[in-house]
């Protein structure tokens, strides 16, 4: 079911870490098309693509999602569960208030004042998975955040069921976070809409979210017309864990990030042999009960591993080396490791921190890098919404004490209209 390879395997650890990729160059073709229709049909592109990948019959008139529509899914959606979204949403929004960053300026004794003007974006779009499923913590992740930087203009695409409806938890879950505008759009084209804008959806400034194949390859095919949050693959969890760990905790753990789909990778790497073999097995008993069984077995067959290291730190090495999504740290001192982790997405401490907390309730984000790219990306955050700018003021005193060396080099570059922009503004006495 799962394999259990030793870390002195290198083909097999190279393997594992080469599988975990976005790429699908044979989807792209496929994908540049849709766009393309888009672009050339807008709105009447939308209706079609909704029939055809949807089976949502809809008119240009029906994407917008409406007041109507939104209050009748508050009378469908759970009131128990509808007190804890709005408790999500007060943890999400309490953690991503601390991210706040402010403008600042710093005047000069000869009058010059340099700073940053710290400023959110206009208008966002925000995709969230649907059809079928029901995702309203995803939007919770990325319209909090958006409204806490101050965003003016939220808004939501969605792909429609097949009655043309938005699932009512997703409708709630927008309001409730302070989503100006939800349209029942999915897949490339939503993204394709967002970037480019249709007669009935205004273009937006950046597009962030997770989705499938095809909206990660669309995203990065707008890359540069918006700007876009992340590249985000398949969802992947890694689980250290050493002699303290409980291999029902770390099989569950797995198998939370198995069943979201079969090219979700969960991955335990341990020095203790005894509970590899134990988490294997437990693994088996667990499956078999999940409702979601077949995808989650197959992704433990095609993407999970028990790697077995020959102490804990050779195992804190090769989480590094993962860069995973998540990282569980099931150890008997988990702190301990905290300051030698460099790559994750986000890190659960100690055996009571599993990695569905982090999903729903915790307060920090859940929309996280994955496929190794925590080396370089951050979780979803406030900063992901405003956009930073640089201010300059001179004083003729500071123009004339720099205006020489700033005049020499742009003559070494060759640029001399930059340098007799200065030149002219030079006092000599």
């Amino acid at each position: 079911m799962i394999r259990i390879i030793r870390s002195t395997d290198a083909e097999a650890v190279n393997s594992l870490l080469n599988s975990r990729t976005a790429e699908r160059p044979e989807l792209a073709a496929q994908v540049s098309r849709i766009m393309a229709e888009v672009r050339a049909n807008g709105d009447n592109a939308l209706c079609e693509m909704a029939r055809r990948f949807d089976g949502a019959s809809l008119t240009p008139d029906q994407l917008r999602v409406t007041a109507e529509e939104i209050n009748e899914a508050y009378t469908k959606v759970d009131g128990e569960v509808l007190k804890s979204l709005r408790l999500a949403r007060e943890r999400i929004a309490a953690f991503h208030q601390k991210q706040l960053s402010r403008s600042w300026f710093q005047p000069e004794a000869d009058g010059t004042v340099l700073g940053q003007l710290i400023t959110p974006l206009d208008r966002v779009g925000i995709y969230v998975p649907g059809g079928r499923a029901s995702y309203p913590s995803s939007v919770l992740m990325n319209a909090v955040p958006a409204k806490v930087a101050g965003v003016a203009e939220i808004v939501m695409v969605t792909p429609p069921m097949a009655d043309g409806k938005v699932n009512p938890y997703t409708l709630v879950a927008a309001a409730e976070a302070g989503v100006n505008e939800i349209y029942k759009v999915g897949g490339a084209q939503a993204v394709a809409a967002l970037a480019y804008g249709t007669p009935t959806i205004k273009p937006v400034d950046k597009i962030t979210g997770p989705g499938n194949i095809y909206v990660t390859l669309a995203k990065r095919m707008v890359y540069g017309q918006v700007d876009i949050d992340m590249l985000a693959g398949p969802s992947e969890v890694l689980v250290v864990a050493d002699s303290s760990a409980n291999p029902v905790y770390a099989a569950a753990d797995m198998l939370s990030q198995a069943e979201h789909d079969p090219m979700a990778s969960a991955v335990l790497v341990t020095h203790d042999a005894e509970l590899a073999a134990s988490v294997s097995r437990e693994l088996a008993r667990q499956l078999s009960e999940l409702p979601r069984r077949q995808v989650a077995g197959e992704a433990l067959a095609n993407h999970g591993a028990i790697i077995i290291t020959k102490d804990l730190m050779e195992s804190v090495q090769l989480a590094n080396r993962l860069a995973p999504e998540h990282l569980e740290l099931l150890v008997q001192e988990p702190f301990k490791l905290l300051g030698q982790i460099k790559h994750a997405g986000a890190i659960f401490l100690g055996h009571h921190s599993p990695e569905p907390v982090g999903d729903y309730l915790a307060g920090p984000n859940h929309v996280l890098p994955t496929g190794g790219t925590a080396r370089f990306y951050s979780p979803l955050n406030v900063d992901t919404f405003m956009k930073k700018s640089s201010v300059i003021a001179f004083s003729q005193q500071s123009l004339n004490q720099l205006g020489d060396d700033i005049i020499r080099l742009a003559e070494v570059e060759g640029l001399q209209a930059h340098a007799n922009a200065v030149r002219v503004r030079l006092a000599r006495g």
